[in-house]
């Protein structure tokens, strides 16, 4: 059996793996480059869509599942299965991504009209998430299913609602997909599941190098941040995602209103996303994937004491730059796109402002710019100060940190080797450490490579990345940098004449 890894190697967006027997190809998961990868979404895929019988979906999170509406336009027509509130999530998603591609699309084509370019293609559109859609199958937790030679089952992660590590069996091999983990110590879903024996484990690795703060200290970071722009009557900006982070941070404003900070009801707050309700409307509808008190919370009328108030309109999120005092929470979470966006132009430049980012900022985004300390960054096309004051506060996120994966992996047999993606080098190279002083073998997968899978008695080493051919090196290098393709053409075709001269 043949296990390729498509995306999230030694990167923390794209998760795809393609699995393969002698008779079937199974996906699992098919996500969206971010970051300073994005372009590879528009690259010819490196599968054959029409060859691929199923594909098995973690989570509904973008990185995990949004290209497969580009799977199905290339000709993907089987079945995807997934837990039943992530369908919804993922439903909701796509269709938000073609809103905000679309509205993108206009953008950039007045502007391409004016220099006589062609207008920009979109990933995917309507019809593309409209048969996507029809391919669902429901596969709740804890129910094994077969399709062909592989028997696979969902079980709690942690990490969202409905987010699931996947074990799969075939050929005498079984797999486990870690998915995203959420930490041991879980607020809003079950804990991850705990397996105990697996031949291989896909393990992610987002905070492999680092552990997030305790929950107490974050809380009470959180709390200062909130007071001082209570304080100061200033703005307080939280770029969230709006799958299960801006859940939390509902939920941890009620807890911080109800139990220590009455005074955070003199604040207006506002979460500025047309998906906002339609999501934690998803969390109501499913209590049992949910931890039972969080069950009440978003099927009762708690929410309503906190007094935030779901922002729909453009209209209506323009007003919201007028206020001198509010909290405002808006996707995207990376500050990619969306709101925050114009949030952020027109209040990022006032020192009085507070931007606490509540989330992972990945490599090339604007929110990893601000973190890393940027003076000045560019939004919607103008310059901007970065002035005000930046807060980051990890202890939210719900990925496991370095101590909650190995927390996690120490169930698994001494014998099992764990293969580490959705992490940068750093952070995947310290899991692979700290696995290795557990005396566990472990592997960091290149994009693209394929390792064979063998049973315990017939297993080889598998190679490392450094050993790959240089002809996957330069595959890869094109694929990045595809403008650079006759560039690399040119020195190669120099170097083998230089070759040739030299041997005559």
């Amino acid at each position: 059996m043949e296990l390729t890894f498509l995306g999230a190697a030694q990167e923390v967006t794209g998760s795809s793996y393609l699995l393969e027997s002698d008779n079937a190809k199974l996906l699992i998961d098919f996500g969206m480059f971010q970051g300073k990868e994005e372009d590879w979404n528009y690259q010819p895929l490196d599968i054959k869509a029409k060859e691929v019988n199923a594909l098995l979906l973690t989570h509904a999170h973008l990185d995990h599942s949004g290209r497969i509406p580009v799977l199905v336009k290339n000709g993907f027509r089987g079945p995807i299965f997934a837990t039943p509130p992530t369908i919804e999530l993922t439903k909701l998603l796509w269709e938000d991504t073609v809103k905000l591609m679309k509205e993108e699309k206009e953008r950039l084509d007045r502007k391409r009209r004016r220099q006589d370019k062609p207008p920009v293609e979109l990933l995917f559109d309507e019809d593309d998430i409209n048969e996507a859609s029809k391919l669902f199958v429901p596969l709740p937790w804890n129910q094994t299913e077969r399709f062909k030679e592989f028997q696979f089952t969902f079980r709690p992660s942690g990490h969202i609602l409905g987010a699931s590590s996947i074990e799969v069996n075939a050929e005498n091999i079984k797999l486990v997909f870690s998915g995203d983990l959420g930490p041991q110590d879980t607020v809003l879903e079950p804990p991850p599941y705990i397996f105990e024996y697996a031949d291989y484990v896909v393990i992610e690795s987002t905070y492999g190098d680092r552990q997030h703060k305790d929950i107490r200290e974050t809380r009470a970071e959180f709390k200062n941040a909130l007071s001082a722009a209570i304080r100061d009557r200033s703005k307080v900006l939280i770029p969230t995602f709006v799958v299960d982070r801006a859940q939390r941070i509902i939920y941890e404003l009620y807890l911080l209103l109800t139990q220590e900070m009455p005074e955070l009801a003199t604040m207006p707050m506002f979460f500025d996303s047309p998906l906002g309700n339609k999501i934690t409307a998803v969390y109501s509808s499913y209590p049992e994937y949910l931890l039972p008190h969080l069950a009440e919370f978003f099927q009762g009328m708690d929410q309503e004491k906190l007094g935030i108030q779901y922002i729909d309109t453009p209209e209506q999120s323009k007003k919201l730059n007028n206020l001198d005092h509010a909290l405002i929470m808006a996707g995207s979470g990376m500050c990619t796109g969306g709101r925050i966006l114009h949030h952020l132009k027109h209040g990022l430049w006032n020192p009085k402002n507070h931007l606490i980012f509540v989330g992972y900022q990945a490599a090339g985004t604007l929110g990893r710019s601000i973190v890393d300390g940027a003076r000045n960054v560019k939004i919607m096309g103008e310059d901007i100060a970065v002035r005000a004051q930046i807060h980051t506060i990890n202890g939210f996120s719900s990925h496991a940190d370095a101590k909650d994966l190995l927390s996690w992996a120490k169930n698994f047999q001494p014998d099992t080797t764990f293969l580490i993606t959705h992490g940068e080098p750093r952070p995947a190279k310290s899991l692979a450490v700290s696995l290795g002083n557990m005396g566990y073998h472990s592997v960091i997968p290149a994009r693209r490579q394929s390792v064979t899978l063998r049973p315990r008695k017939e297993r080889i080493a598998i190679p490392p990345p450094e050993a790959y051919t240089i002809g996957q090196k330069i595959d890869n290098f094109v694929a990045k940098y595809p403008h650079k393709r006759k560039l690399v053409e040119r020195v190669l075709t120099a170097l083998l004449e230089s070759l040739e001269d030299s041997e005559a």
